[in-house]
């Protein structure tokens, strides 16, 4: 076996590049998958630019589809050669914080076990998917085998986007009837939408401000596509609501103008699920917040990981449940992975999802 690979390295601020790196050398509790298909995220992206600090010379990305290449001696129910994903976070499952409950936040090495984002190791901590080899970290836990029949762009979205947006739905309680609007379609909010229609709400509103991401919202189940280039969204909303309020705002895309309007656009008691990443100090308008006494409930969501998660997310898209194939809009080969971002981070040519092909 071969024992250098190409992986996508980070260089610097505005620079990340293809390289050699070592193949990585697993421990007992580990995996080794070849990785066959990745993606690019927008948390890549942050990265790229310098938003998001990580070590000089990781290995970035964290949506990983592959075959299990060689598994560590810890390993049980799996053989080598078995198609498998990996959740983009992937906690230990032994901490406090998994045993909290709180298993994306896995990963303080001192007496409580807990820290902020500390399940997402994949292209963070460690050495990430954007190559042709990824250590899987507690592979026990975190590796799902694929479905026969399912193809690697069928499952791509799974490990983050899937999963995320998702979670978004989850955690906004959608209760069948409700009235929910998603902020922002691209990828996560897309997944959003979609798992809104499969929670069962009445009335899907969707947000954006392109028309290729209001189609695709179509698409994946929303009701309503606002055009905020077009109309005033808050108004519209509340107008379409009867005043009333929707019962859930998903927010996904990470600014304060977009949180700033999911907040007005709340009943009272409504919930707002943020699945934005912010990278700057947010403010809380003092009317949209009713001076704290609107029974408003705000949370936050980091895609949860793991195996079962991913085993119930590859159920829903076997059964067709749904279909995510089509947000794959654009297909490049690993070495060609520096186009890949400069189409990717400038969003041109209608990009919702790029597919790097490994091998």
């Amino acid at each position: 076996m071969a024992t250098m690979m190409k992986a996508a390295i980070f260089v610097e601020p505005g620079r990340i590049e293809i390289d050699d790196k070592p193949i990585p050398e697993i421990g007992p509790n580990d995996a080794l998958m070849r990785v066959t298909t990745t993606t690019i995220c927008g948390t890549d992206v942050h990265i790229l630019k310098g938003e998001y600090p990580v070590e000089r010379g990781l290995t970035i990305g964290h949506e990983p589809v592959g075959v299990i290449e060689k598994l560590g001696a810890n390993v049980k129910g799996y053989q080598e050669g078995q198609r498998v994903i990996a959740g983009a976070i992937c906690p230990s499952f032994t901490s406090y914080a998994c045993q909290d409950d709180c298993c994306s936040q896995d990963g303080g090495h001192h007496s409580h076990g807990y820290k902020p984002m500390g399940g997402w190791r994949f292209g963070n901590t460690i050495d990430g998917a954007q190559a042709e080899y990824l250590l899987v970290p507690d592979a026990q836990a975190n590796l799902s085998p694929v479905p026969d029949g399912l193809t690697d762009e069928q499952v791509l979205m799974c490990p983050d986007i899937m999963s995320t947006g998702f979670a978004g739905a989850e955690k906004a309680g959608i209760k069948i009837g409700d009235t929910v609007v998603v902020f922002a379609q691209g990828p996560i909010g897309l997944c959003a939408t979609a798992g809104a229609r499969l929670r069962g709400a009445g009335m899907i509103i969707a947000v954006d401000g392109v028309d290729e991401r209001l189609a695709m919202a179509k698409q994946m189940g929303a009701d309503v596509a606002l055009d905020f280039r077009k109309v005033d969204v808050v108004e519209e909303i509340l107008k379409l609501t009867g005043g009333r309020g929707v019962d859930s705002a998903i927010e996904a895309l990470g600014l304060q103008q977009t949180f700033e309007s999911a907040l007005r656009v709340l009943k009272p008691g409504g919930t707002l699920s943020s699945l934005g990443v912010y990278s700057e100090d947010l403010t809380i308008p003092l009317g949209a917040f009713c001076a704290g006494l609107g029974d408003h409930k705000i949370i936050t969501s980091l895609c949860p990981g793991g195996k079962e998660r991913m085993r119930r997310l590859m159920s829903i898209i076997a059964a067709g449940r749904i279909d995510l194939g089509p947000m794959v809009t654009h297909r490049y080969a690993l070495e060609n992975i520096v186009e890949a971002y400069d189409l990717f981070s400038h969003q041109r040519d209608g990009v919702l999802k790029v597919a790097l092909e490994v091998s």
